[in-house]
C-alpha cells in the first residue's frame, strides 16, 4: 500500500516546496501579466523563463546556475519548468488560449488556497508523474517499493544521509560498500534510477533538502527531512529504530 500523503501540520508550503512555489508563482504571473506567453512551437517564452529563473529560487536551477551555462534561457534550459507546466496542465490550473497560458477558475482557487491542493499535487507528482527520461513502466514498477523507500529514508535522514549510503542499503553489491571505480553498469543504473526517480522528486516536492554547503558540483550532498515531510507523512518507521529492506 502506498504511504498516504496528507498535510496536517501548519507549514509554509511555498517556502518549503520548490514545486508548489513554482506552481503558485506561474499561476500568479499568468493572472497578473495577461498570461504566460508562448512561442510559435508552444514553449514558454524567454521573458517568462527568465522571470521564473529569478523568482522560483529552485535549488540547483537559480538564474546564476542557469546563466552560467546559457547565454539566453529557453523553456528547455530549465528542467523544473517541465514539471511545473505538466502539473499545472494535469490539474487544469492553466489553459492555453491562442499564444498564451491563462489561469482557469480552478487556478485562481489554487492561488487563494494552495494548501488545499497539496495532497493531490504531492500524491500525483510523487507516485504517478513521469519525469523526462523516465518510462511509464518504470514509474509503475516503483509503486510497490515506495513504502520501503520512504521508511528507509525516514530513518536514515534523521541525522542526515548521502545518496551512496541510501543506495548501499537498498542495493548491496559484492563490492559493498560501493567503490565507484569497481561499480558495475547495473550498480550505476540502479543508483541513477534511485536518484532521479526517488530522491529528486522528494527534493523538488520539498520533503527532502540536500545540504550542499561548501561542496563542488561533483560532490554528493547530505539529505535531511524538512518540516514538510513531518507534516504530511506518517510512516511505520516513525516508531521503529530500523527497517529491513532485503
Amino acid at each position: 500500500m502506498l504511504p498516504q500523503i496528507k498535510l496536517l501540520g501548519d507549514v509554509d508550503v511555498a517556502a518549503l516546496s520548490p514545486l508548489m512555489r513554482g506552481m503558485i508563482l506561474a499561476v500568479s504571473y499568468a493572472d497578473t501579466q495577461a498570461g504566460i506567453g508562448l512561442t510559435a512551437t508552444g514553449a514558454m517564452n524567454r521573458k517568462f523563463v527568465h522571470w521564473a529563473a529569478v523568482h522560483f529560487r529552485w535549488p540547483g536551477y537559480t538564474s546564476e546556475d542557469l546563466y552560467s551555462m546559457n547565454k539566453v534561457l529557453n523553456e528547455a534550459d530549465m528542467p523544473p519548468l517541465w514539471a511545473v507546466r505538466d502539473m499545472l496542465s494535469h490539474l487544469k490550473l492553466l489553459r492555453r488560449k491562442k499564444d498564451a497560458l491563462l489561469p482557469t477558475k480552478r487556478g485562481r482557487g489554487f492561488l487563494a488556497r494552495p494548501k488545499a491542493f497539496f495532497d493531490l499535487i504531492a500524491t500525483h507528482y510523487l507516485y504517478s508523474y513521469i519525469h523526462d527520461g523516465q518510462r511509464q513502466v518504470d514509474v509503475r514498477n516503483r509503486i510497490r517499493w515506495w513504502g520501503v523507500f520512504l521508511n528507509l529514508i525516514n530513518l536514515m535522514s534523521t541525522s542526515g544521509c548521502s545518496l551512496n549510503e541510501l543506495a548501499n542499503e537498498l542495493f548491496p553489491s559484492e563490492s559493498y560498500p560501493f567503490i565507484e571505480e569497481e561499480m558495475t553498469v547495473e550498480d550505476w543504473t540502479l543508483r541513477s534510477e534511485f536518484r532521479h526517480g526517488v530522491i529528486r522528486p522528494l527534493c523538488w516536492l520539498g520533503l527532502l533538502h540536500e545540504d550542499r554547503e561548501g561542496l563542488t558540483i561533483w560532490q554528493e550532498g547530505t539529505y535531511h527531512k524538512t518540516p514538510l515531510w513531518v507534516a504530511c507523512l506518517q510512516l511505520e518507521s516513525d516508531t521503529q529504530a530500523q527497517i529491513s529492506v532485503h
